[in-house]
């Protein structure tokens, strides 16, 4: 074989060989790649997943957080409620206190004896107060520090002016006035007993204009059930406004 043979034959040799390195690569290329593109298609999935898991963990942890504030915020009002109900509860036992107190003295009414009554007058279908009634329940008041198991009865009294069932609310309207003038300087509630009798206890007659306007009063009385002699009672009665 000559020279120029040689070179022919070895020049063939090598495109062979690199034709079929070519087609090695090519074909190692076309069998990798979907695997290539599974993988990138797996991390993508799993960094969608973990994306997901982060957001419904954070959502979850909110969540908690929000049940927790609530429980806490249910917790308070439960306390407080409680704490309200036992105010409450101690406010009615003390009220029982002064209801039975005040059932017992008016049980035991006979036992007691007047030490000061005076009587207030009120204008035409009036409740209020006039500055003379003031200075007459004063009067009475001054009494109380020097009065021993006291009482004050207070009655309320109209003319014949009117139906019955609105004379009684008036009588007590005006009873009212009275014992809230009282309350106000600092005579317990519970020493006061009060009624509202409408126009059927009279003092006078009431066809005169004048015998209703006596009529138009409340009576009080300070009481005591002390066993030590009683002063002479002292009558006071505020002037008659006119009608």
């Amino acid at each position: 074989m000559n020279v120029k043979s040689s070179l022919v034959v070895l020049l063939a040799g090598a495109s062979m060989m690199f034709s079929s390195g070519c087609s090695s690569k090519k074909y190692v290329r076309q069998q990798t790649q979907p695997i290539i593109d599974k993988t990138n298609q797996l991390d993508d999935l799993t960094a969608k997943n973990n994306r997901d898991i982060h957001d419904v963990d954070t959502r979850a942890q909110q969540g908690i957080q929000g049940v927790n504030s609530k429980a806490a915020e249910a917790d308070q009002k439960a306390i407080a409620a409680g704490q309200r109900a036992d105010q409450a509860g101690t406010l009615a036992s003390q009220a029982n206190q002064r209801i039975t107190t005040l059932a017992n003295a008016v049980a035991n009414l006979d036992n007691y004896h007047p030490v000061l009554e005076t009587s207030v007058h009120f204008a035409f279908n009036k409740a209020d107060l006039t500055p003379k009634a003031k200075e007459a329940l004063d009067q009475l008041i001054a009494e109380i520090p020097n009065t021993k198991g006291y009482l004050v009865v207070v009655e309320g009294d109209t003319d014949s002016v009117g139906s019955d069932s609105y004379n009684y609310k008036l009588s007590e309207r005006r009873a009212d006035s009275v014992v809230q003038y009282l309350s106000s300087k600092n005579v317990p509630a519970h020493k006061m007993y009060i009624i509202g009798l409408g126009k059927d206890k009279f003092v006078a007659d009431n066809k005169t204009s004048e015998g209703r306007a006596q009529n138009r009063r409340v009576d009080v009385r300070l009481m005591t059930n002390s066993t030590q002699e009683a002063p002479a009672s002292a009558q006071s009665t505020a002037p008659n406004p006119s009608r």
